[in-house]
């Protein structure tokens, strides 16, 4: 019987991902699942404390094993930037064109195109006991965007392993070498253990 993990997210593609990537061994249940509607603040300065909030509020509410994500996308010649506002980086409302415009817009006069996708999983079990796995990979940012797959900045980012954005790849291949599904790797080895 497969067990089911709790995923403290509102985002259903996120959510679909690693529902995907784990379908053998696990059920993914999200806020929606659970009939949590109020959004959980993000607050935190780094991926890592927005992660655990997020875990934290999910765990605090239910008192069940859960995990929650960060992701961010920093960009070499922004110093890092968007960062943990990558979601926001447009502004409080804005959505994953308007975040991809001012990125671009940004980067237009740029020759560093170097970028990093990085996600921190927290993971909180029915102990109260925290845990963090961080996934990376490298790439670049392009100069238009390619692809209608994905979600976020996947159509801008073309990771080192390929001539393909994350919007250009199917399912399987970015579930290969995403930022996500290495953190995931992670910990699904730990769930193992």
């Amino acid at each position: 019987m497969l067990k089911t993990l709790f995923f403290a997210t509102h985002n259903r593609n996120k959510s679909s991902e690693i529902a995907a990537l784990l379908r053998e061994e696990y059920i993914v249940k999200n806020l929606y699942d659970l009939d949590f509607t109020e959004d959980i603040p993000e607050t935190g300065t780094t991926l890592k404390e927005n992660a655990a909030i997020k875990a934290r509020f999910l765990h605090g509410k239910t008192g069940m094993a859960c995990f929650a994500d960060d992701t961010g996308l920093e960009v070499e010649a922004l110093e890092g930037k968007p960062g943990v506002y990558s979601a926001r980086y447009a502004g409080p409302l804005a959505n994953a064109e308007a975040n991809m415009d001012k990125l671009l817009g940004a980067m237009r006069e740029k020759e560093n195109r170097q970028a990093v996708f990085r996600t921190v999983i927290a993971y909180i079990d029915e102990y109260s006991t925290e845990y963090y796995f961080e996934g990376e990979v490298k790439g670049q940012i392009l100069y238009e965007k390619r692809g209608s797959k994905g979600f976020g900045y996947d159509p801008v980012f073309k990771p080192e392993e390929s001539n393909l954005t994350f919007a250009e790849m199917n399912a399987a291949d970015k579930g290969r070498i995403s930022h996500r599904a290495r953190a995931l790797q992670k910990f699904i080895n730990f769930l193992k253990s």
